[in-house]
């Protein structure tokens, strides 16, 4: 089901109350609002006292907000940081702590009960909880630190002067209280972060899905071709591909199985995305490229994560420094607010990038079921409960009973329509690697204060959830690339579909060693590029997954930076270019066919194809019906699967491009016939029937003349805030929601923005940030994020790079203290004591 349809109804049971909102504003009048917008924007200049400093502490914004902060020691630096960061993003920091802490309906009402049953089953917070005592003491000084800053700007504040959000949300939950920020309230981020970066989970379900409505295995396997070696590079070569067979499923799902399943599929598109859906959109493009190729002398290092779009962005801009004890540092990047460090960035030393590895780290497992207890081996054992209590908006409260087996928890206890389908003795159980306690905290400091390749990988060791691809470059001209994470290791299958849980040979007998995960340093061809595909050919001792991207970004990607190296030394410009780069990879495949096949309707608009570049600018009328095309195809085709919220239709990506290109060579197969009528439709007849329906789909929606056709009028983005811009309210939707705007790109393109062909042709995951480091200069270097630092609703840095963003353009990523300076537009020293503000 449409993950952004589900959560837009979901949203809208709250509507109710909004809409008293809306009156009451209108009975206050604008000045009211403007007043309760203005009292919580906060203070960026003068001087304010912070509690628990050693020393004074300097916060330097320029004119995009974003904070370089100067103090003497780490404790100071992290405080500061706790408290610039609720300035700025309180809002966000407290509505995603009770997201990971199941505490929705606490803000929001019994609308969010399920929600919350389902985070307090798989129970975020209290892994959180166990991790506090597993990372180390730095780490935990650090968290403290950062609470105790945060603490500080909440003490200083009533809810209306934290965010314009509590205003509203005081209308209807007048008891809602704010509580102190709590270093644990940090930890459970790093879940959501896992959770959002899962894998292949879905997939898995779908698969099992299907297969219970009556596809057979070799249909299904249809749709999840073998990863193209042969065409797309893995990251690190070696592993040579051999073709190794998929597994079969151990166990038949029955119709009522499937029932369950898809019931969970869509229980799980009902959480909220924090930075992505799980699927196969939500992806990164990383590279880096070594100073023998580029005109620089030295490394240049690009990433852009690609999550859902939101505003504000995912991301929050920031500048650490701090050179005076022993645990000094130089960080600068992109920060998540509630979590103190830099996530992505670079030091005075290194710079490092993510993408997601994707390995698979979730396993369902069916289990048979007899009251309390469940089977394993032949031998019944007893499900280990405990009591959940959801408290709800305005003082009601509801206990839940969570169950678990070996596996882990039961999420098919989650809801009450899961616990009826799943009457019949058997129950869903979830395995997944975030669920055991870590240390991914320990990395991220780490990481901060890594000055060369030892210690960085020393860091990736300890980063084990979300497993990701970690690219790396340093002034000293290493490249390198680290796969870090845990990743099970299972006794039998290999994680494609539900295992059956009532034999424990398919259970999971540990994890990968870190010293065999896939690593490079300094590689001959000089570059490293990752973009979701394979990491290595599956003759790699160890099994990652079959469930990668299908490489058509990443090899784009290498073969602009080969094409590059060979015309010229490549310069910032050039990966600039190179990161808002819109060839979709399947239309060279494809558009030879639409030109043979193109029916007398269509005659005008295939002309549009004749020279056409690929390309996929926002302006661009080849694209728009290219892509009309495209998505009428895959209806056409694959209309076994459903479509719209019915089914698991085809969503467009890459993985799609497989199965198209070998369906294309099988004028025979099966699934070109349309199950829905009567007679039997061939190859080239779904090919003209596509054409025909996209140019009736345009010339109604935007003109008769396919000339005047826009790309960008159908591909459009409206980067949505996560609470209340869905509320199905124009004025609130009005307060904090970005203007709808056609953008570039598309699925499966290195300008990665996203869209689900069996929704529509709307944006559901971006490029969240683009960076590229020059490590011969790093004050040198850029970067951009979707909208802008702020968290505030208009605030002049609440959307101010969204711009910049859409059209491929960055700002300078400022290090050296001069040029901070240079730029400063606004001073707050904090101090440990009051003095005059000024």
């Amino acid at each position: 089901m449409s993950r952004s349809r589900v959560w837009l109804r979901r949203a809208r049971k709250i509507s109710l109350w909004t809409l008293a909102v809306v009156i009451v504003l209108g009975l206050v009048g604008a000045g009211t609002l403007v007043w309760s917008i203005r009292r919580a924007l906060p203070q960026l200049d003068g001087t304010i006292a912070l509690p628990g400093l050693s020393a004074e502490v300097r916060v330097q914004r320029d004119a995009h907000g974003v904070p370089q902060i100067y103090a003497t020691t780490t404790a100071d630096l992290y405080r500061a940081q706790g408290y610039v960061h609720a300035q700025d993003r309180f809002w966000e920091m407290d509505f995603r702590r009770h997201v990971t802490g199941g505490r929705l309906a606490e803000l929001f009402g019994e609308s969010q009960l399920e929600t919350d049953a389902y985070l307090r089953t798989m129970g975020w917070r209290r892994v959180a909880e166990q991790e506090w005592d597993l990372i180390s003491a730095d780490s935990r000084a650090n968290l403290t630190a950062y609470a105790e800053g945060v603490n500080a700007y909440l003490a200083g504040h009533s809810a209306g002067q934290l965010s314009l959000e509590y205003t509203l949300l005081s209308l209807q939950n007048s008891g809602y209280e704010i509580e102190q920020w709590d270093p644990i309230d940090s930890l459970a981020w790093l879940k959501a972060m896992a959770w959002d970066l899962r894998g292949n989970m879905e997939t898995e379900i779908r698969r099992a899905a299907l297969l219970a409505e009556g596809l057979s295995v070799e249909q299904i396997e249809q749709l999840y071709p073998a990863y193209p070696y042969d065409r797309n590079v893995p990251i690190v070569s070696g592993g040579e591909a051999t073709g190794t067979p998929p597994t079969q499923p151990a166990v038949k799902p029955t119709s009522a199985q499937g029932d369950l399943l898809r019931e969970l599929a869509d229980g799980l598109d009902r959480m909220p995305q924090l930075m992505g859906d799980g699927g196969p959109g939500i992806g990164s493009n990383s590279w880096v490229i070594s100073g023998d190729l580029t005109a620089t002398g030295k490394p240049i290092l690009a990433n852009d994560p690609h999550l859902s779009p939101s505003q504000p962005g995912i991301w929050y801009q920031i500048g650490l420094h701090c050179a005076c004890d022993a645990q000094s540092q130089d960080v600068a990047g992109f920060s998540f607010s509630g979590v103190p460090g830099v996530v992505i960035g670079h030091n005075a030393r290194i710079a490092w990038g993510f993408t997601n590895l994707d390995p698979d780290v979730t396993d369902l497992y069916y289990e048979k079921v007899t009251g309390d207890q469940y089977e394993v081996d032949g031998q019944l054992k007893p499900l280990a409960t405990r009591q959940e209590v959801l408290k709800i908006a305005g003082g009601g409260r509801k206990t839940i009973t969570v169950r678990s087996t070996g596996h882990g928890p039961l999420l098919s206890d989650a809801s009450d329509d899961l616990k009826k389908l799943s009457k019949d003795g058997y129950a869903v159980a979830l395995r997944w690697t975030a669920l055991d306690p870590g240390r991914t905290a320990d990395a991220l400091f780490a990481l901060n204060k890594a000055g060369n390749w030892t210690e960085f990988r020393a860091a990736a060791a300890l980063f084990e959830v979300p497993a990701q691809n970690m690219v790396y470059a340093d002034v000293d001209g290493n490249i390198g690339y680290q796969s870090p994470g845990r990743i099970p290791v299972r006794g039998k299958g290999d994680g494609r579909w539900p295992a059956p849980g009532w034999d424990s040979a398919y259970d999971w007998t540990g994890y990968l060693p870190f010293a065999e995960l896939p690593t490079v340093l300094n590689p001959k061809q000089g570059y490293v590029a990752t973009a979701n595909q394979a990491v290595i050919g599956p003759r790699y001792q160890h099994f990652l997954t079959s469930d990668w991207s299908y490489g058509y970004r990443s090899q784009r990607i290498n073969d602009m930076i080969q094409a590059t190296a060979k015309a010229g030394k490549i310069t910032l410009d050039d990966v600039q270019k190179m990161q808002f780069d819109n060839r979709n990879g399947f239309a060279p495949t494809l558009v030879p066919w639409l030109a043979r096949t193109a029916p007398d309707a269509a005659k005008q608009a295939v002309r549009l194809l004749d020279g056409w570049d690929y390309q996929q600018p926002e302006d661009s009328a080849a694209a728009a019906y290219y892509n009309a095309v495209w998505r009428n195809l895959l209806r056409l085709v694959f209309d076994e699967l459903g479509y719209g919220d019915d089914g698991y239709p085809a969503d467009g990506g890459d993985r799609w491009f497989e199965v198209v290109r070998h369906l294309l060579d099988q004028p025979e197969a099966a699934w070109w016939d349309v199950k829905s009528t009567a007679g039997h439709e061939t190859r080239e007849q779904i090919l003209a029937q596509a054409q025909a329906d996209a140019v009736a789909e345009l010339t109604e929606d935007q003109d008769k003349d396919p000339k005047k056709w826009r790309w960008g009028a159908m591909h459009t983005l409206t980067a949505t805030h996560a609470t209340f811009g869905t509320s199905g309210i124009g004025p609130i939707e009005w307060l904090f929601n970005h203007e709808k705007t056609g953008v570039s790109g598309g699925d499966s393109i290195v300008n990665a923005t996203g869209w689900t062909a069996g929704e529509g042709y709307e944006v559901d995951a971006v490029p969240s940030m683009r960076m590229i480091v020059n490590l011969s200069n790093l004050d040198d270097s850029r970067w951009i994020q979707l909208t802008g630092n702020s968290g505030h609703a208009f605030a002049t840095t609440y959307d101010d790079q969204y711009e910049r963003w859409r059209t491929g353009q960055t700002l300078p990523f400022r290090f050296a203290r001069a040029s901070i300076d240079a730029a400063t537009e606004h001073t707050l020293t904090l101090t440990t004591q009051d003095r005059p503000k000024g």
